[in-house]
């Protein structure tokens, strides 16, 4: 929650920051840089479950949250090849640190709590978008300009807020303490401490041949369907919207401040999501298929409304803004209540992703993990070159069409588990 308070909200005001930016000798892009994030990324995917091995889970997490912190900070005194390199290593980072955290939740759950867990864990990380873009929606008030005062207090307090984060990861119980004397399974072999070189060796070979045994089994392939989808929605949600809110004059002077306000409202979705979905997942005698269904059909009815709203040309606007309009006048309060729906259909997905890869692979987690984040962030990736020079009706589409075929993917995979499920007598409910 800390570490991703100082992240989205750096995530969500990067271009429009920079944009104010372009004046000076300052030329990086924040789409560019977000397309190389995601780029390496995705790269990184194919290591992490070897990284993660070697150094256990909280270790793991820990140094990845230092490369967080350290890319938040360059954006206090921001330089063009600084901020690309940053770019790289915050990249590899990220694939370390989801790796890291899918093995330690599914390590802390068993089938009957993965669910719960999942939900736990998506409310508290999505909880960070509230919080940071709360000061960015007060301290931006009326704002038409972002000064190098208001960049500089900003980035600084999102780095110490980050680096809260990053200490908080040493508190995270060790998996020893979880399980019973004598209990074994995949995952405490990846963690088992071992001094030998050789024997850290084999378990990296080890992640990493099975990272790619699982990568083409029927399952998982029909589920990057679907995570491809949550890639292309992190990018238009956490990049694209909120730059498109800030380059609509027609907004006013609150145009700066809503970014901040929409934000809040992608985090007050998430967090509502991940609740519902997550801690009364018990109750849900159904499983997950209703959630995803309602996860796409939230999703579309906030497409539907943004390309009624924005103006096509708003993601890739000048610093001037645009001030053309759609097919309405454009509105803040349907702009902000497709943020709330865009953050509400989000968590219906990853929620359910979560649980499911949990589910199916409770015995090879962090391989299951690295894999659910390579193809989501190499789409994110595409998403983010892209958004450089697509209107935003085409972006629109692309999320329909990939959101569509991935929810048929995603109910496929469930049903096959729900049979299996209940060929070896257990209660469908429990998942």
């Amino acid at each position: 929650m800390f570490l991703f308070t100082a992240f989205q909200t750096c995530g969500n005001i990067a271009q429009t920051v920079i944009t104010n930016l372009n004046n000076t000798d300052f030329h990086g892009s924040g789409y560019t840089s977000m397309s190389i994030i995601y780029g390496v990324f995705s790269a990184s995917n194919l290591i992490s479950p070897s990284v993660v091995a070697i150094a256990g889970p909280q270790f793991s997490m820990v140094i990845s949250g230092i490369f967080y912190s350290l890319y938040i900070a360059v954006f206090i005194q921001p330089t063009t090849w600084a901020f690309y390199t940053a770019s790289v290593f915050i990249g590899i980072a990220a694939a370390v640190l989801w790796t890291a955290q899918g093995n330690c939740l599914t390590i802390n759950s068993d089938e009957n709590t993965i669910g719960r867990n999942s939900g736990v864990f998506w409310a508290l990380l999505q909880s960070s978008l509230f919080f940071g873009n709360l000061y960015i929606y007060f301290a931006w008030q009326g704002k038409t300009h972002i000064s190098e005062s208001d960049r500089r207090t900003v980035f600084i307090a999102l780095t110490v807020i980050s680096l809260v984060g990053t200490v908080l990861f040493f508190l995270i119980r060790k998996q020893e303490d979880t399980k019973a004397p004598g209990e074994e399974d995949s995952a405490s072999e990846i963690l088992e401490d071992s001094s030998s070189a050789q024997n850290k060796m084999m378990r990296a070979v080890a992640a990493f041949k099975q990272s790619i045994k699982l990568s083409f089994t029927k399952e998982m392939m029909l589920l990057s369907v679907t995570t491809a989808y949550t890639g292309l929605v992190l990018t238009f949600f956490s990049g694209v919207y909120g730059t498109c809110i800030g380059a609509v004059n027609r907004f006013g002077s609150e145009e700066k401040s809503l970014i901040g306000l929409s934000g809040i409202f992608i985090g007050v979705g998430e967090i509502l999501g991940g609740g519902i979905f997550g801690l009364l997942s018990k109750n849900n005698r159904f499983g997950r298929n209703p959630v995803v269904m309602l996860g796409i059909v939230v999703h579309f009815i906030a497409f539907y409304l943004i390309f009624f709203n924005m103006p096509n040309d708003a993601p890739i606007a000048p610093m001037e803004g645009t001030d053309d309009i759609a097919y309405m006048m454009p509105s803040k309060e349907v702009a902000i209540f497709c943020s709330f729906l865009l953050g509400l259909g989000d968590s219906c997905f990853n929620t359910q992703l979560l649980s499911i890869l949990g589910f199916l692979y409770s015995e090879d987690s962090a391989p299951a993990f690295a894999i659910f984040k390579f193809v989501q962030s190499i789409c994110a990736a595409v998403a983010y070159f892209y958004s450089n020079y697509f209107l935003l009706q085409w972006q629109l589409l692309i999320m329909v069409v990939v959101g569509f075929f991935g929810t048929i993917t995603f109910f496929t995979v469930e049903w096959e588990a729900a049979a299996a499920l209940v060929a070896r007598g257990s209660d469908y409910s429990s998942i």
